[in-house]
Protein backbone atom coordinates (compact mmCIF):
# COMPACT_ATOMS: atom_id res chain seq x y z
CA UNK A 1 0.00 0.00 0.00
CA UNK A 2 1.49 2.84 -1.21
CA UNK A 3 0.99 6.38 0.87
CA UNK A 4 0.38 9.81 -0.38
CA UNK A 5 3.20 12.24 0.12
CA UNK A 6 4.60 14.92 -2.05
CA UNK A 7 8.27 13.29 -2.74
CA UNK A 8 9.76 10.10 -2.26
CA UNK A 9 12.57 12.12 -0.49
CA UNK A 10 11.08 14.25 2.19
CA UNK A 11 13.34 17.14 3.75
CA UNK A 12 13.54 18.47 6.88
CA UNK A 13 13.99 21.49 8.54
CA UNK A 14 17.39 21.74 10.00
CA UNK A 15 18.14 24.23 12.66
CA UNK A 16 20.52 26.86 12.26
CA UNK A 17 23.99 26.14 13.73
CA UNK A 18 25.89 29.14 14.70
CA UNK A 19 29.47 29.71 14.56
CA UNK A 20 31.03 29.74 17.83
CA UNK A 21 33.25 32.37 16.54
CA UNK A 22 30.94 34.22 15.20
CA UNK A 23 29.33 34.25 18.50
CA UNK A 24 32.20 35.23 20.40
CA UNK A 25 33.07 38.05 17.95
CA UNK A 26 29.97 39.59 18.39
CA UNK A 27 29.84 39.57 21.84
CA UNK A 28 33.59 41.04 22.55
CA UNK A 29 32.24 43.70 20.41
CA UNK A 30 28.72 44.11 22.16
CA UNK A 31 31.33 44.33 25.37
CA UNK A 32 33.42 47.35 23.58
CA UNK A 33 30.76 49.06 23.13
CA UNK A 34 29.03 48.88 26.42
CA UNK A 35 32.19 49.61 27.87
CA UNK A 36 32.97 52.88 25.89
CA UNK A 37 29.89 54.08 26.34
CA UNK A 38 29.75 53.79 30.43
CA UNK A 39 33.40 55.31 30.48
CA UNK A 40 31.56 58.40 28.59
CA UNK A 41 29.15 58.47 30.80
CA UNK A 42 31.25 58.25 34.10
CA UNK A 43 34.07 60.15 32.81
CA UNK A 44 36.04 61.77 35.52
CA UNK A 45 35.43 65.54 36.61
CA UNK A 46 38.38 67.90 35.10
CA UNK A 47 41.24 68.93 37.39
CA UNK A 48 40.12 71.93 38.64
CA UNK A 49 42.82 74.83 37.66
CA UNK A 50 45.35 76.45 39.87
CA UNK A 51 43.03 79.92 39.99
CA UNK A 52 40.00 77.94 40.95
CA UNK A 53 41.69 76.60 43.59
CA UNK A 54 43.46 79.51 44.62
CA UNK A 55 40.00 81.19 44.44
CA UNK A 56 38.51 78.27 46.84
CA UNK A 57 41.45 78.67 49.34
CA UNK A 58 40.53 82.33 49.59
CA UNK A 59 37.34 82.39 49.95
CA UNK A 60 37.46 79.99 52.75
CA UNK A 61 40.21 81.94 54.44
CA UNK A 62 37.48 85.30 54.00
CA UNK A 63 34.65 83.04 55.16
CA UNK A 64 37.02 82.03 58.20
CA UNK A 65 37.65 85.67 59.34
CA UNK A 66 34.21 86.39 59.00
CA UNK A 67 33.09 83.76 61.47
CA UNK A 68 36.14 84.57 63.75
CA UNK A 69 34.81 88.66 63.90
CA UNK A 70 33.77 89.83 66.95
CA UNK A 71 31.02 89.98 67.09
CA UNK A 72 30.34 87.64 64.36
CA UNK A 73 29.25 88.76 60.24
CA UNK A 74 27.46 86.95 57.53
CA UNK A 75 27.99 87.12 54.32
CA UNK A 76 25.09 89.33 53.63
CA UNK A 77 26.15 92.04 56.63
CA UNK A 78 29.67 92.36 54.43
CA UNK A 79 30.50 95.53 53.48
CA UNK A 80 33.23 97.23 51.66
CA UNK A 81 34.81 98.39 55.56
CA UNK A 82 35.26 94.70 56.02
CA UNK A 83 36.89 94.09 53.37
CA UNK A 84 39.39 96.72 54.26
CA UNK A 85 39.39 95.12 57.83
CA UNK A 86 40.70 92.18 55.94
CA UNK A 87 43.14 93.49 53.62
CA UNK A 88 44.57 95.14 56.72
CA UNK A 89 44.37 92.08 59.11
CA UNK A 90 46.30 90.09 56.03
CA UNK A 91 49.46 92.74 56.07
CA UNK A 92 50.53 90.77 59.17
CA UNK A 93 51.36 87.78 57.29
CA UNK A 94 52.96 90.06 54.33
CA UNK A 95 56.52 89.38 52.91
CA UNK A 96 57.09 92.64 51.08
CA UNK A 97 59.49 95.45 52.80
CA UNK A 98 57.94 98.56 52.41
CA UNK A 99 59.66 101.53 53.55
CA UNK A 100 58.37 104.09 56.30
CA UNK A 101 58.82 107.76 54.86
CA UNK A 102 61.45 108.32 57.55
CA UNK A 103 63.08 105.30 56.83
CA UNK A 104 66.72 106.08 54.76
CA UNK A 105 66.09 103.69 52.24
CA UNK A 106 62.93 105.15 51.48
CA UNK A 107 62.34 104.84 47.40
CA UNK A 108 65.39 102.48 46.73
CA UNK A 109 64.85 99.34 45.26
CA UNK A 110 67.97 97.27 46.42
CA UNK A 111 68.51 99.04 50.28
CA UNK A 112 72.23 97.99 50.96
CA UNK A 113 71.73 96.95 54.62
CA UNK A 114 68.35 95.89 56.93
CA UNK A 115 66.18 98.15 58.21
CA UNK A 116 63.42 97.45 61.08
CA UNK A 117 60.25 98.51 58.35
CA UNK A 118 57.65 96.04 58.71
CA UNK A 119 56.48 93.52 56.30
CA UNK A 120 52.97 94.06 54.48
CA UNK A 121 51.34 92.48 51.78
CA UNK A 122 52.34 93.70 48.20
CA UNK A 123 49.93 95.22 45.78
CA UNK A 124 49.89 92.93 42.92
CA UNK A 125 49.14 90.07 45.44
CA UNK A 126 46.20 92.34 47.12
CA UNK A 127 44.32 93.49 43.50
CA UNK A 128 44.69 90.07 42.38
CA UNK A 129 43.30 88.61 46.03
CA UNK A 130 40.06 91.45 45.56
CA UNK A 131 39.68 90.20 42.19
CA UNK A 132 39.27 86.27 43.17
CA UNK A 133 37.32 87.26 46.11
CA UNK A 134 34.91 89.40 43.83
CA UNK A 135 34.29 86.38 41.66
CA UNK A 136 33.70 83.71 44.21
CA UNK A 137 30.91 86.56 46.09
CA UNK A 138 28.78 85.96 42.89
CA UNK A 139 29.84 82.50 42.02
CA UNK A 140 28.18 81.82 45.82
CA UNK A 141 24.73 83.96 44.90
CA UNK A 142 25.71 87.31 45.49
CA UNK A 143 24.20 90.05 43.70
CA UNK A 144 27.32 91.89 41.50
CA UNK A 145 25.58 95.61 42.54
CA UNK A 146 26.08 94.61 46.36
CA UNK A 147 29.70 93.03 46.34
CA UNK A 148 31.49 94.43 48.47
CA UNK A 149 34.78 93.22 46.84
CA UNK A 150 33.99 95.65 44.07
CA UNK A 151 33.46 98.69 46.19
CA UNK A 152 34.78 102.48 45.82
CA UNK A 153 36.45 102.35 48.93
CA UNK A 154 38.24 99.06 48.09
CA UNK A 155 39.29 100.78 44.99
CA UNK A 156 40.51 103.35 46.83
CA UNK A 157 42.71 101.67 49.10
CA UNK A 158 43.90 99.54 46.63
CA UNK A 159 45.05 102.27 44.69
CA UNK A 160 46.12 103.78 47.62
CA UNK A 161 48.42 100.76 48.66
CA UNK A 162 50.11 101.14 44.87
CA UNK A 163 51.23 104.21 45.00
CA UNK A 164 52.84 104.26 48.11
CA UNK A 165 54.75 101.32 47.68
CA UNK A 166 55.72 102.60 44.01
CA UNK A 167 57.60 105.24 46.16
CA UNK A 168 58.71 103.53 49.08
CA UNK A 169 60.38 100.96 47.63
CA UNK A 170 61.24 102.79 44.30
CA UNK A 171 59.14 100.06 42.11
CA UNK A 172 56.76 101.80 39.22
CA UNK A 173 53.85 99.66 38.63
CA UNK A 174 53.07 101.68 35.32
CA UNK A 175 52.12 98.75 32.73
CA UNK A 176 54.97 99.43 29.63
CA UNK A 177 52.83 100.26 26.77
CA UNK A 178 54.02 97.66 23.29
CA UNK A 179 54.57 98.83 20.26
CA UNK A 180 51.82 97.58 18.26
CA UNK A 181 53.15 95.28 15.26
CA UNK A 182 52.79 96.20 11.50
CA UNK A 183 50.13 94.10 10.33
CA UNK A 184 50.65 92.17 7.60
CA UNK A 185 48.64 93.73 5.13
CA UNK A 186 51.01 97.02 5.57
CA UNK A 187 53.93 95.28 4.98
CA UNK A 188 53.12 93.80 1.89
CA UNK A 189 52.04 96.89 0.41
CA UNK A 190 55.40 98.48 1.55
CA UNK A 191 56.69 95.94 -0.40
CA UNK A 192 54.89 96.22 -3.40
CA UNK A 193 55.43 99.95 -3.15
CA UNK A 194 59.19 99.17 -3.27
CA UNK A 195 59.20 96.67 -5.68
CA UNK A 196 57.48 98.68 -7.88
CA UNK A 197 59.71 101.75 -7.37
CA UNK A 198 62.70 99.85 -7.93
CA UNK A 199 61.35 98.32 -11.39
CA UNK A 200 60.42 101.58 -12.42
CA UNK A 201 63.69 103.25 -11.81
CA UNK A 202 65.83 99.47 -13.42
CA UNK A 203 64.39 97.75 -16.32
CA UNK A 204 63.58 94.15 -15.10
CA UNK A 205 65.01 90.93 -16.19
CA UNK A 206 61.92 90.33 -18.73
CA UNK A 207 62.28 94.27 -20.23
CA UNK A 208 65.87 93.19 -21.06
CA UNK A 209 65.41 89.98 -22.75
CA UNK A 210 62.61 91.45 -24.21
CA UNK A 211 64.51 94.07 -25.65
CA UNK A 212 67.47 91.51 -26.71
CA UNK A 213 64.82 89.79 -28.71
CA UNK A 214 63.12 92.43 -30.40
CA UNK A 215 67.21 93.22 -31.88
CA UNK A 216 68.19 89.69 -32.26
CA UNK A 217 70.86 89.79 -30.00
CA UNK A 218 71.71 86.54 -28.25
CA UNK A 219 72.94 86.72 -25.18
Amino acid sequence: MDLASPSTNPTYASAIITSPTNTTTANTTANTTATSSLATSISPPSTPSRYENQKRRDWNTFCQYLRNHRPPLTLPMCSGAHVLEFLRYLDQFGKTKVHNQTCPFFGLPNPPAPCPCPLRQAWGSLDALIGRLRAAYEEHGGRPEGNPFGARSVRIYLREVRDFQAKARGVSYDKKRKRPKPKAAAVTAAVTAAAAAAAAADPSTDDMLRFVGTRGFAL
